[in-house]
């Protein structure tokens, strides 16, 4: 009996050690992801929004263009943030512009998608913090002279998560 205790409580303990283990090893993850989106947004000079404030944008009326840079069919026209309009942008940096990667579109067709107004709010989202369409496209914008660029780096993982109703497409 003295030996299944024993066998039960090492168990136990190793059961706890492990996840503690597993507690620091997700604290690293945090943090390796949390300072390559702090990288992303100093080099692309861009803010940063979280989606309780896009939420509140929206619902004030405030004149914002919110674009997702998702791929249209397998994403975009699934699901996306209200009045979000669509513009794909490549997953790794995007250094010069290469429409294979932008899905056939050009600098000039993203120029007339975020409008004449360089001073307009403009928010670009992807999926979830980790996915980087969001990253090059906010960083274009930047590019093209535009003043107020947001990145939602939760996307829209964390609009839904966050119990928003999303658009989608008819």
């Amino acid at each position: 009996m003295k030996k299944v205790l024993l066998a039960v409580l090492c168990l136990a303990v190793l059961g706890l050690s492990t996840g503690c283990d597993d507690k620091f090893k997700a604290e690293v993850e945090k943090e390796n992801s949390a300072v390559k989106l702090l990288r992303e947004v100093e080099r692309g000079g861009y803010g940063i929004v979280k989606t309780d404030e896009l939420k509140k944008m929206i619902d004030s009326g405030k004149d914002i263009l919110i674009i997702d840079t998702m791929p249209y069919e397998a994403s975009y026209k699934k699901s996306h943030v209200p009045g979000a309009k669509q513009f794909l942008f490549p997953i790794p940096d995007m250094k010069e512009w290469d429409v294979k990667e932008t899905d056939g579109k050009t600098q000039e067709d993203y120029i007339a998608l975020l409008g004449p107004d360089k001073d307009k709010t403009i928010v670009i989202y992807c999926g979830f913090v980790k996915c980087t369409r969001s990253h090059n496209g906010a960083v274009w914008a930047k590019k093209l002279g535009y003043k107020n660029v947001y990145r939602y780096p939760g996307g829209i993982y964390a609009w839904k998560g966050a119990g928003n109703a999303e658009a989608k497409v008819e």
